[in-house]
């Protein structure tokens, strides 16, 4: 086995727990979904968020909603570039997995312009 990462983002409605929520668990579903993520799998996942995302920690709803209580999981801030991508979260997924695995990123919203 090695070790890969499989990126994400998603562009978050607004600065509330309600839309994190809702933007981390659509971007988790569609990584897991699209990358056939079994959970034994994970080393750690780490969850940034631009300036203005504060309201609370990703990472508490990918532990709730989808019982990764034993994943080593971190949520830091983006680097504050002028005139990037507002609102977005990101979610780097590190797995454990067989050397011909191919990681599908997945990009939401207005994330979808970061692969252009």
């Amino acid at each position: 086995m090695i070790t890969k990462g499989i990126r994400g983002a998603i562009t978050v409605d607004n600065n509330s727990s309600e839309a994190l929520k809702n933007a981390t668990l659509e971007l988790l579903s569609e990584l897991f979904s699209k990358n056939d993520i079994k959970d034994e799998y994970i080393s750690h996942i780490i969850f940034t968020t631009t300036s203005d995302l504060n309201a609370d920690f990703p990472a508490k709803f990918a532990r709730i909603n989808f019982g990764l209580s034993d994943t080593a999981m971190m949520c830091f801030n983006e680097l504050d570039v002028p005139n990037s991508l507002r609102m977005c979260l990101r979610i780097l997924i590190v797995l454990n997995c067989d050397e011909n695995f191919t990681p599908n990123f997945v990009y939401l919203k207005g994330a979808e312009m970061l692969r252009k």
